[in-house]
């Protein structure tokens, strides 16, 4: 472990297969081609959004063991969460598989979480094989944190789209093409935002601290770097990241993409200032990013997913919004 924390992993837990599924909307985006499994039906065949988004972990759970020629028996731990109260769309959803479950809460950066403690897992050699899975939904997250979509309010121009998708990724102590090299979790950092429909505002902090605390850590810069993807700051925090980081001389401009602003085409699609949501960064990883890193078109990157602590709680006292981001330093041989 370095000074500032980050973890570099000796043992190079290898990305094993993975699974996308999203809704028709995202289908409709930049990506749409990319990702394995999308469904017409935003219920999934099931009769609640809360329904949907069990259905949509198990379908892609079910889907990267399919890939990889696995049942849940050969899984020795399943790391999974999402934004639903007390993470119901990860634990009623994978209520069945009969694999240890390990629930996290990161709010929108639980795949790097996830996948974080995974690779700690293998390279501490108490798992071989394991699974990191989270999701989010439109339609329950507007219903838990904002207004049921009935109510029909009018969303704010910093407002996100929450994708309706879901990621799941399997790590394995075999090599393979994909790694991970490192993992840097976030410290909690809050700028003071109360607007929930702000979320990029709240969530660059902990985006542009734990980005910082990983280059001090490895003594390198971004252009180090074939590509930085930060989870889903959207339009506005991504421009607020830039001018955080920039205060301490670090330019990621040339390198930063950002999975809230790739998933959707915000020029056509009335998504606002861009995505956000847990199945946001998921979904780009597993249905974009880690084929490129397969295909050998990357070689070296940084996944920073972003995440915001509110609770329709805190918010209706009045409170602000902490938020947390975590690193995950993939490479390809």
């Amino acid at each position: 472990m370095t000074e500032n924390k980050t973890i570099l992993l000796n043992s190079k837990p290898a990305v094993l297969s993975y699974a996308s599924v999203v809704g028709k909307k995202e289908k409709q985006g930049p990506l749409g081609e990319h990702f394995d499994i999308t469904n017409e039906d935003a219920l999934f065949g099931e009769d609640s959004y809360e329904k949907a988004e069990c259905r949509m972990q198990q379908i892609a759970t079910q889907t990267a063991l399919e890939k990889a020629k696995l049942k849940y028996s050969d899984i020795d731990c399943i790391f999974a969460g999402d934004l639903l109260n007390q993470c119901i769309g990860s634990s009623f959803g994978l209520r069945t598989t009969n694999m240890p479950f390990v629930g996290v809460y990161g709010a929108c950066s639980t795949m790097a979480l996830t996948l974080g403690l995974a690779a700690i897992f293998i390279e501490g050699g108490a798992a071989k094989k394991t699974v990191s899975v989270t999701s989010s939904h439109f339609c329950s997250a507007e219903r838990q944190y904002r207004f049921p979509l009935e109510y029909g309010s009018q969303r704010t121009p910093t407002a996100q789209w929450t994708v309706t998708g879901s990621g799941a990724v399997v790590l394995t102590a075999e090599p393979q093409k994909a790694y991970i090299n490192s993992v840097t979790f976030g410290a909690v950092k809050d700028l003071g935002v109360k607007d929930q429909n702000n979320m990029g505002a709240a969530m660059a902090p902990a985006a542009a601290d734990t980005i910082k605390r990983f280059l001090t850590d490895t003594k390198t810069s971004p252009n180090d770097y074939d590509a930085i993807f930060t989870g889903d700051l959207g339009l506005v925090g991504s421009n607020l990241l830039y001018e955080l980081l920039e205060k301490d001389k670090i330019d990621i401009r040339k390198k930063h993409k950002d999975c809230g602003l790739m998933i959707f085409d915000v020029k056509k699609q009335d998504v606002h200032a861009g995505a956000s949501g847990c199945g946001c960064s998921a979904s780009v990883l597993t249905g974009y990013i880690l084929k490129k890193l397969e295909a050998g078109e990357y070689k070296n990157i940084l996944f920073c997913a972003t995440g915001a602590l509110l609770s329709p709680t805190s918010v209706m006292q009045g409170e602000t919004i902490p938020s947390v981001a975590h690193l995950i330093n993939l490479k390809s041989i």
